[in-house]
């Protein structure tokens, strides 16, 4: 049998096992690289919506997360709601949008 002090090692030892395996890295961190790449995504995109002859909208935000593009703001149609979206879409390097622009 064990004797209490072997348990009260063997506990120990167990706890500080599992309290490691708690802080090890995991994938939900982003990298420098996935920043950058994000950053490029957005001036894109935002260079791509202000080229385009039918949104000239200043008062659109664009944000990225893992290619993930997000755009909100206020723009003068529903037209222009899509069209922004597409434009969006569009660029390389976006796995999908999120479209949260509002007419006003």
């Amino acid at each position: 049998m064990f004797k209490p002090l072997q348990l009260m090692k063997f506990l120990v030892l167990l706890v500080m096992t599992i309290a490691f395996m708690g802080c090890a890295s995991t994938a939900k961190q982003s990298s420098p690289g996935d920043y950058v790449d994000d950053t490029v995504i957005t001036t894109k995109v935002k260079t791509a919506i202000f080229d385009d002859p039918d949104l000239k909208v200043m008062q659109i935000s664009v944000e990225t997360r893992k290619g993930v593009v997000q755009l909100s703001g206020f723009v003068d149609s529903k037209r222009n709601i899509s069209r922004a979206g597409e434009v969006a879409g569009s660029v390389p390097g976006v796995k999908s949008v999120k479209n949260d622009l509002i007419v006003k």
